[in-house]
């Protein structure tokens, strides 16, 4: 329990930072086409497809507003699967944790957040998303040809976000 320790620096559900938001990410957020419903509350980050919902920890709970956005987006990108947008297959595989699909789907997910992040100017997210995608690969055994696929379905992710291909994947 992080009461009883000391010296740490973890802020709790109830203390959240005031941060400016980062107008060119609010503006992608805000014009991304037949968004999910984004609700914060919790202190998890996550989608369902379900019920087509992101939910995020308030924005105060981030150390800083890239690590937000960072993680919104990434959340964004699951939503691009669901049917009704990109249909990814992999999106709702029910084989679990650190299965192939999973991982895939995780991959697509982290690097469309980067390619958003990257076009926001947001850069202090960098590290974690490398280090993200790197263990994720690892768990696909450095398939060389799934991290391409990955990629390619990551890029549609984010066009979708940015308003610029709402086709469905093939």
């Amino acid at each position: 329990n992080v009461d009883q320790c000391q010296n740490i620096n973890y802020p709790r559900a109830t203390e959240e930072r005031i941060h400016p938001p980062i107008d060119q990410a609010e503006q992608v957020i805000a014009h991304m086409p037949h968004p999910p419903v984004i609700v914060h509350s919790g202190v998890q980050a996550w989608y369902r497809v379900k019920t087509d919902m992101v939910v995020m920890p308030p924005k105060g709970l981030f150390n800083d507003m890239g690590g937000y956005y960072g993680t919104l987006f990434h959340e964004l990108a699951h939503s691009t699967g669901h049917p009704s947008r990109l249909a990814r297959r992999n999106l709702d595989d029910q084989r679990g944790f650190c299965s192939r699909p999973y991982a895939y789907e995780e991959l697509v997910a982290e690097m469309a957040s980067g390619f958003l992040c990257n076009v926001c100017g947001i850069t202090q997210t960098i590290k974690n998303t490398a280090a993200y995608i790197g263990d994720w690969l690892g768990a696909l055994d450095r398939d060389k040809s799934l991290l391409v696929n990955a990629a390619a379905s990551a890029q549609k992710a984010a066009d979708w976000i940015l308003g610029r291909n709402t086709a469905h994947e093939e």
